[in-house]
């Protein structure tokens, strides 16, 4: 071959995929964006390999001296808001290398023909030929849309006085800033002020004890991991969240076909092992159960009563009491242990049985972790 264009790397550098790859004649053209495995997604014991043995193993089988290597997951997140642009920047800088063979007028004609986000992969296309035009020019791109840029959501008077009951760490502030908005429009005042207040006694009593804050931290993160689990309620508003329907019609146009494919687990116990597609018209229905999500964890949440479902609340009660354990002896000396147990929610992810054997692993580590004492709740 020519030309090997890799959009997955850790694909691209297995044997089988190489075969016909020839280190006289074969050129790379390389995303080396990270793409998770479903192994990787279901265990968070497994982590991505190290790229440089992952380009070596390119290189052994191509013109390592001609190859290209570039980020396309992050140049296409950080320019245009999605990673949907990335296989274009690939392309455009496949073309610049002289392995495409054709006119960049022709691929372009064809990408206003498809009608879909055409001036994004257009720019996406040139984006390509300028980094191997300009290798320099990549690093300019490197803008970190999170983490480093904080954009803080517009609070309701609601939302700030909740946030402000709170004294913590600038961090802690910045996460409740986000989140209490989140669980607000998630479920209601009410389930927020809950978060809220369990959050400020575990930063009160850790301030009594330490300087550090990484505790306090570490339970609002995770405490509202576990309250804003993805049910069916979940699922319907942020689909039909305004910026949700704004990049759909930025990304596929106006008047885009689109399909929702859905396997929530109330299908599984009727029977039905496989996602079900469903048209612009169920957009109804999920404004319907937007506006029924006030029956989350009642008798009357015909949801509730899946499997899943209940563990998911179960899980909620079940950090609560490890934190108040974790309070009730917390000092200097057993601070890491404290915030590790207060990490361990990291661990679940997934749905339905991928999810059941991580919340099995957290059960586990927990059991290893936790002092066993009474929970008398959270010192004061």
């Amino acid at each position: 071959a020519d030309a090997y264009l890799v959009f997955d790397p850790l694909q691209a550098a297995k044997g089988k995929n190489l075969r016909h790859a020839d280190p006289e004649r074969t050129v790379a053209i390389v995303s080396m964006s990270e793409v998770a495995t479903g192994e990787m997604v279901r265990s968070t014991d497994l982590s991505f390999p190290q790229q440089m043995f992952l380009k070596r193993s390119i290189e052994l089988r191509t013109r390592s001296g001609h190859n290209v290597y570039l980020d396309a997951g992050a140049l296409s997140e950080n320019l245009f808001g999605s990673h949907m642009q990335a296989n274009l920047i690939t392309v455009g800088a496949a073309y610049q290398a002289g392995l495409i063979p054709l006119e960049a007028a022709t691929i372009e004609r064809a990408i206003t023909l498809n009608g879909v986000a055409v001036s994004r992969n257009l720019q996406a296309f040139r984006v390509g030929r300028m980094l191997v035009v300009n290798p320099d020019w990549q690093p300019l791109t490197a803008l970190e849309r999170a983490g480093e840029i904080i954009v803080e959501p517009e609070l309701t008077p609601e939302a700030q006085a909740m946030v402000d009951s709170v004294t913590g760490s600038d961090e802690l502030i910045r996460l409740l800033t986000i989140r209490v908005p989140e669980l607000i429009a998630y479920q209601n005042a009410a389930y927020a002020q809950q978060y809220v207040d369990f959050v400020r006694a575990v930063a009160q009593h850790e301030a009594g004890i330490t300087r550090e804050t990484r505790f306090s931290e570490a339970v609002a993160r995770y405490l509202f991991k576990l309250m804003a689990y993805k049910d069916e309620y979940e699922v319907a508003r942020l689909h039909m969240r305004p910026e949700a329907q704004r990049e759909l019609e930025e990304q596929f146009g106006k008047g885009a076909k689109v399909v929702y494919q859905l396997h929530p687990p109330i299908f599984r116990s009727m029977g039905l092992n496989k996602k079900i597609g469903f048209g612009r018209w169920f957009e109804v229905f999920y404004r319907v159960l937007i506006a029924m999500r006030f029956l989350r964890g009642t008798p009357l949440d015909i949801f509730g009563y899946d499997h899943v479902r209940k563990v998911e609340r179960a899980l909620i009660g079940e950090y609560r009491d490890l934190i108040e354990q974790a309070c009730n002896t917390l000092s200097p000396e057993t601070y890491e242990q404290a915030v590790e147990l207060a990490e361990l929610p990291d661990v679940i992810r997934g749905y339905d049985e991928i999810k059941l054997n991580n919340v099995a692993r957290f059960r586990e580590r927990a059991a290893a972790l936790a002092v066993p004492v009474p929970a008398e709740g959270i010192p004061t």
